[in-house]
Formats: C-alpha cells, sequence, structure tokens
C-alpha cells in the first residue's frame, strides 16, 4: 500500500483556518479528520476554518467539556474533542454509531487518544508547533475510501504545501 502525506505550512491563526477550509473542499459526509498536536497547535483553528468551508455560521469553540458538538452547515459537522477520554471504549461508550454520523463530517481532535475506533478510512493531520512558532501539518490519508481521492485532496491543499512524500507503508 502507498502511504501519502502532504507536508504543511501555516504562519498563522488565519492561514492555519484557509487550511481547514481548503481540507473541507474535498470533504464529504461520512468523512472523519482526526487530528493531533499539542495544546496550542492549531486544531480547534482548523476545525473552525473546515466548520465555517462547510457553512456552518455559529460559534465553533473546543467541545472539551461536551465531548461531542453538532454543528448544522450545508453538511452537518460533529465536531469531538477526545482529550479527556481514557480510550477508544470510552468514544464507543458515548455512541459511535451516532458520533461517527456517515450523514456528517466528523472531526476529531485529540484523535490519537481515540485512533482505535475511527473507522477504516479516515484523514490524519498531525500539527506541531516550530521554534519558529510556524505550525508544521503532515496530512495523510487511511484506508480505501481515500486511494482515488488523494489527487485531489493534494490539489486543494497545495498553496500551503511545503513537501510531499510518497512512499511504500512497508518500509
Amino acid at each position: 500500500m502507498i502511504v501519502h502525506q502532504l507536508q504543511l505550512r501555516s504562519g498563522s491563526e488565519a492561514e492555519t483556518r484557509a487550511i481547514g477550509a481548503a481540507l473541507a473542499g474535498v470533504l464529504v459526509p461520512g468523512d472523519v479528520v482526526g487530528l493531533t498536536g499539542d495544546l496550542g497547535a492549531g486544531k480547534t483553528r482548523l476545525v473552525q476554518g473546515a466548520a465555517e468551508a462547510l457553512g456552518v455560521t455559529d460559534p465553533v469553540i473546543s467541545p472539551t467539556f461536551m465531548i461531542v458538538r453538532e454543528h448544522q452547515g450545508r453538511v452537518p459537522v460533529h465536531h469531538v474533542d477526545a482529550y479527556r477520554l481514557s480510550g477508544p471504549t470510552e468514544l464507543e461508550d458515548l455512541g459511535l454509531e451516532d458520533v461517527l454520523d456517515p450523514g456528517a463530517v466528523v472531526l476529531v481532535e485529540w484523535a490519537d487518544q481515540v485512533a482505535r475506533a475511527l473507522p477504516e478510512s479516515w484523514v490524519e493531520v498531525r500539527l506541531v508547533v516550530g521554534p519558529d512558532d510556524v505550525r508544521h501539518l503532515t496530512v495523510e490519508p487511511h484506508g480505501p475510501a481515500w486511494e482515488g481521492r488523494v489527487p485531489v485532496l493534494e490539489r486543494a491543499l497545495a498553496p500551503f504545501a511545503s513537501h510531499r512524500t510518497t512512499g511504500d507503508a512497508g518500509r
């Protein structure tokens, strides 16, 4: 299986939101995006950009204490914050079939906490803050639903690319 990783760069909150909006342009109902990164890395900013691009008009804030916030737009958006979850079982206990609604786009902050509960096909976005306060993002689609969509994803995110790597997953 070929692994596609897109390396992106964001120099501001506005640019991180723009990356989220560009990503949203590729998303369809049933897609899951998992975001990882330290506190303050820009996960919520990216979700805000994606949600706005999907037609959400209400404020998008981190659902840390609610775990899941549902927003209405052209496409429903489920914003999940797994920070306080102890693992995938706890997400499943919340009603995984409701959270991962096939009629919604699902954006999961702290996805590393619940990765085993995510579907086979999803997009991973890792955010790292560099010493220069620039965000370095790695976007990696997983699963068969993304195999044919990678070129579209690459085109959508090209304005933010620092470089792209493609290689064999077996290496």
